[in-house]
């Protein structure tokens, strides 16, 4: 399991800006900043998103590399897909691909995907196989 990410990104407050509007839809509803000067010499200053007690989704300030990260979003349902991709466009996001089946995955795969502010790929994902009792 994936303990946490660092997003590396051009502009922090544009991009805190943009995910404090998308991540909340999601169930990802807490903020936190760490400021660097609290870790190990040469510690980024780090703007974190989480849930259930976890901070797992950082950014941090430098020279955005688009190409190196995608990032894919579990979503609960098809509505939550379509609600996290629509609040992205009107956040700034552009869109890769609209809501729907994924079927070169397979039938059952939900998605939609959007490139952030600084062009990072970002994918909202339902898979209804994965979401069984």
């Amino acid at each position: 399991m994936l303990e946490h990410i660092f997003l590396t990104v051009n502009d922090t407050a544009r991009s805190i800006a943009f995910y404090e509007r998308i991540l909340p839809i999601l169930g990802i509803t807490a903020r936190l900043d760490y400021d660097g000067k609290d870790g190990p010499a040469g510690h980024p200053d780090l703007k974190g998103f989480g849930s259930k007690g976890r901070m797992f989704f950082w950014l941090r300030q430098g020279t955005a590399t688009p190409g190196a990260a995608h990032v894919g979003f579990v979503d609960d349902s098809e509505a939550m897909v379509n609600s996290a991709h629509a609040e992205a466009l009107a956040a700034g996001a552009t869109e890769i691909h609209a809501p729907g089946p994924q079927l070169h995955y397979d039938p059952r795969y939900y998605a939609a995907q959007v490139r952030d502010p600084d062009g990072y790929s970002l994918e909202f994902v339902f898979k209804s196989w994965q979401h069984r009792s």
